[in-house]
């Protein structure tokens, strides 16, 4: 399929969203620091729906799976930006890489069947999440079928339009996060699809401005001598630097001196992949409100009716606030910039 094609430009207007595989609003609240409304939101999880609307009163989010999401039934209005967050698992590098062949992995499909659902009304930009290894997983097929799904639904999409995005370097937030992008754009409103992703490399926040060391945790943050990893995480933590955050991995404990390990949906569960620290009362896991700093989430609300484990899982599961924000704030300036081609708005 060509890049560009010739269009008629006239100036643009104020920009909305729709938001797929909401979750407790990483995208959504990026979007909306960018000064974008959400108008509809939809996720599944009752308890992602609680967060999501504690921090988000206004925005309708529809709950249910979204293969039972209908734009007509459920009265969806057309959006200029669709962001979806799909399932990552079948194609982390960590899972069983089953790909489209898992239920999850699947799931893709539907973002192409509601595109196709607003007809003439599809929205004019896409923007997707997920894991890295999505870009050459099962030797490059899983892409080209997303490249292929994208452009039969009317978009400009390429390998040119994706881009994997580091959370420290874009964010400044101290967490080793990459996770990878994908912006399509819509022939029918754009000449071509020039989108330009956000490089820019902020000075780092130390750690220290997300890591509460002088305030006591709560007893259940804490890991009691009798914990069978405890012997573990205390012995490399003698080697170590007593500063760094310690991470539990499957068979040994890892280091990181300067910044936070990726966050994880599995982390509140116990188990591998929690992050740990020592405080003058002992060694405790990051809390929930460290955990949502480090992905941006700053001042965020959880409802008392939200457990632990839900508030880790949601976290982990989030797009990095700030990374949504720029991202977000690209896609302004793409849609507002005649030389990105443009071809028209609806008022």
């Amino acid at each position: 399929m060509p890049r560009c094609s010739n269009r008629q430009v006239v100036k643009t207007t104020a920009m909305t969203a729709g938001c797929l595989f909401a979750g407790m609003g990483g995208f959504c609240g990026g979007l909306q620091k960018a000064g974008i409304q959400t108008l509809w939101a939809n996720e599944k999880d009752e308890s992602a729906v609680r967060t999501f609307l504690a921090n988000y009163p206004k925005v309708r989010v529809v709950e249910k799976d979204v293969r039972q999401l209908s734009v007509d039934k459920d009265k969806l209005p057309p959006v200029d930006i669709f962001t979806a967050g799909f399932p990552c698992q079948s194609f982390s590098h960590a899972g069983h890489k089953q790909g489209f062949d898992d239920e999850r992995g699947s799931l893709f499909f539907e973002i192409i069947r509601l595109i196709r659902e607003f007809g003439e009304r599809k929205p004019k930009i896409i923007l997707l999440e997920n894991v890295p290894h999505l870009a050459h997983g099962d030797g490059g097929k899983w892409l080209q079928v997303i490249i292929a799904q994208i452009q039969l639904a009317g978009y400009w999409f390429s390998k040119d339009n994706l881009r994997i995005l580091k959370t420290d370097q874009v964010a400044g937030l101290p967490q080793g996060r990459e996770r990878l992008f994908m912006v399509a754009a819509s022939i029918d409103a754009f000449y071509c699809n020039d989108f330009v992703f956000p490089e820019s490399k902020l000075k780092l926040r130390p750690l220290t401005n997300f890591v509460k060391r002088g305030k006591k945790a709560r007893p259940s943050d804490y890991l009691s001598p009798d914990n069978r990893y405890y012997k573990a995480i205390v012995a490399q933590m003698k080697m170590g630097n007593p500063q760094s955050i310690y991470q539990l991995r499957r068979y040994y404990v890892r280091e990181y001196p300067v910044k936070c390990p990726t966050l994880t949906a599995n982390m509140g569960g116990g188990g591998h992949n929690v992050p740990f620290i020592r405080d003058r009362w002992g060694i405790r896991r990051l809390t929930v409100e460290e955990c949502a700093m480090l992905q941006g989430f700053e001042g965020f609300v959880f409802p008392q009716e939200v457990s632990d484990n839900e508030c880790y899982r949601q976290i982990g599961n989030a797009v990095s606030l700030p990374v949504a924000e720029q991202l977000a704030e690209a896609c302004l300036r793409f849609y507002k910039s005649e030389s990105r081609c443009l071809k028209r708005v609806v008022a």
